[in-house]
């Protein structure tokens, strides 16, 4: 089978100022903010994390997006896939990068969009689990539509990443949506209306869902997020300390000590990345289109403090072992399908980007190019 591997890569734009930031944490609060606050909390512990070539940039200068996009061209991403925030009732927030990305016609990279569909809470940030700071909304049918006619300019660009000739559209956490059905019919119904048809690729979804039993086209793998997350509605019949065991139970933490309750942490969660990226792939194939979703790092102390989780020891030669796996896992798949995801192009706070920092510069970035390279031979 021809191998023909593309690499997709989350995108964050929370690095411009908004008035709902500005409300939450302080004008003027960018995702730098708290990279910049971040300290070692640990013996060894990489903090603070220092960007290199791009420095502390601002996505409403255009030249700053331009600069990424040729860096992410030059080590083999083949696009972004932005993170979209539609809370219902035509509510957006951070919806000023894509949008300058699709009037200005630049930069000359591909793109796809996806619905980062839950609540702000405060713990993302270090503050109280239970804060909302935007509660997401499904008011139904008519804020559907609005919501594919606000989109509609992104999906009829002709840089925007189709499979099979469907705009690829993920949808980030499905079973939150109350009436699936019909967000999945409406939006196939209104994408007709302007002669397209949608791919929809859904994450953060149990184990085993089948997505086309749901009015979806693929699943994008959720081992990673299971892992971290502790609460919401895939979990709803295991308490928090039940969770935390489950997951972590395999890996090797390193604490004498699992401390199961977030307020009382005195230091975060500390998991090897060399074992983590054991249990980041499914031990199976599934008989529906699944993609992987890979890691390269992670600690998201900056934001969450001694409440984060860590994983401690990424290198750039454990993200090329992790790489290669998930890019073998998909080889079998039809051409079209053969795409990996990966978390993520410039999660900063979270410790878990592919833009150069001070430490590495380039090199896992090169990871990238050599292992597309490897697999597709170009």
């Amino acid at each position: 089978m021809n191998k023909n591997i593309k690499y997709l890569a989350y995108y964050l734009p929370q690095y411009h100022p908004i008035p709902e930031n500005d409300q939450f944490w302080g004008k003027g609060f960018t995702e730098w903010t708290n990279v910049t606050k971040a300290v070692p909390l640990f013996k060894e512990h990489y903090q603070p994390r220092l960007p290199a070539d791009l420095g502390y940039y601002d996505l409403r200068v255009p030249e700053v997006r331009e600069e990424q996009a040729a860096l992410a061209k030059t080590y083999g991403i083949d696009g972004f896939c932005y993170y979209h925030y539609w809370f219902g009732n035509q509510k957006m927030v951070l919806e000023r990068p894509l949008k300058e990305v699709i009037d200005f016609k630049t930069p000359d990279f591909p793109f796809c969009v996806c619905w980062a569909n839950e609540t702000w809470k405060g713990v993302w940030f270090g503050g109280s689990e239970k804060q909302v700071l935007i509660e997401q909304e499904y008011p139904g049918v008519q804020d559907y539509i609005d919501h594919f006619n606000y989109l509609k300019d992104a999906f009829l660009d002709e840089r925007y990443i189709k499979v099979n000739g469907k705009c690829l559209f993920n949808v980030y956490i499905p079973n939150l949506i109350p009436d699936l059905d019909v967000f999945v019919k409406t939006f196939r119904e209104c994408a007709a209306q302007v002669g397209i048809e949608l791919y929809l690729v859904a994450s953060r979804a149990p184990e085993d869902w089948d997505p086309r039993a749901h009015g979806f086209d693929a699943v994008i793998g959720s081992q990673f997020v299971n892992l971290r997350y502790v609460t919401g509605p895939l979990y709803q019949r295991l308490t928090r300390a039940e969770v935390w065991k489950r997951r972590f139970k395999r890996l090797f933490v390193k604490e004498e000590k699992l401390n199961l309750n977030f307020e009382s942490r005195t230091k975060p969660l500390i998991v090897d990345y060399s074992e983590a990226i054991k249990y980041l792939l499914p031990e199976k194939k599934y008989d529906y289109t699944y993609f992987p979703c890979v890691v390269n790092d992670w600690d998201n102390t900056a934001r969450s403090g001694n409440k984060g989780v860590v994983l401690d020891g990424s290198t750039p030669e454990l993200w090329e072992q992790h790489l290669k796996e998930a890019s073998s896992y998909v080889t079998e798949h039809p051409e079209e399908e053969q795409i990996v995801f990966i978390k993520s192009w410039n999660e900063w706070a979270e410790g878990n980007y592919l833009e150069p920092d001070a430490r590495w510069g380039h090199r896992y970035l090169e990871v990238v190019r050599r292992v597309k390279t490897f697999f597709n031979g170009k």
